[in-house]
C-alpha cells in the first residue's frame, strides 16, 4: 500500500481518528452534566439524559424514570439553545469523522491527498472544532 502522506501526516490522521471517535463518544454519551434531583443521581447531555422525572398522571406525581436514553423527539430536548447545541455539537463530530475517514484512506491509497486537500481538511477540522 503507497501512501501520499509524509510522517507528519500519518500522524495528523490518526490522531484526527482519535479524536473524532472521541468527540463522537463524547457527544453520545449522557454524561456531560451531574447531578441529584429527588434524591436519585442524574446525567444528561445534548442528545441523551440518565434517570429524569415523568409525570404519572394515575398517579398525580412525578416518579423517576431510572434507564437511560435518548429525548422522545427534537422538540422534547429542553430549550431552544438546547437544540442548537446538540445540532451544531452533531455537525462538528460529522466534519471531524469525514476528515479522519478522508486522512486514514490517504493513509493507504497514493495520490488521494495533495498539499491543497490537506489544508482543505484542515479548514474542515477547524470548522468541526
Amino acid at each position: 500500500m503507497a501512501s501520499s502522506l509524509t510522517c507528519a501526516g500519518i500522524v495528523w490522521a490518526f490522531l484526527s481518528f482519535l479524536c473524532a471517535a472521541a468527540s463522537c463518544v463524547g457527544f453520545f454519551m449522557p454524561y456531560w452534566l451531574l447531578g441529584s434531583q429527588l434524591e436519585k443521581s442524574v446525567s444528561f447531555g445534548t442528545f441523551r439524559r440518565c434517570s429524569y422525572p415523568v409525570r404519572d398522571e394515575s398517579r398525580q406525581m412525578t416518579v423517576m424514570v431510572e434507564q437511560c436514553g435518548r429525548y422522545a423527539s427534537f422538540q422534547a430536548i429542553p430549550s431552544a439553545e438546547w437544540r442548537i447545541c446538540t445540532v451544531v455539537t452533531g455537525l462538528g463530530c460529522g466534519l471531524l469523522l469525514l476528515v479522519a475517514l478522508t486522512a486514514l484512506m490517504g493513509c493507504c491509497v497514493s495520490e488521494l491527498i495533495s498539499r491543497t486537500v490537506g489544508r482543505v481538511a484542515g479548514g474542515i477540522q477547524f470548522l468541526g472544532g
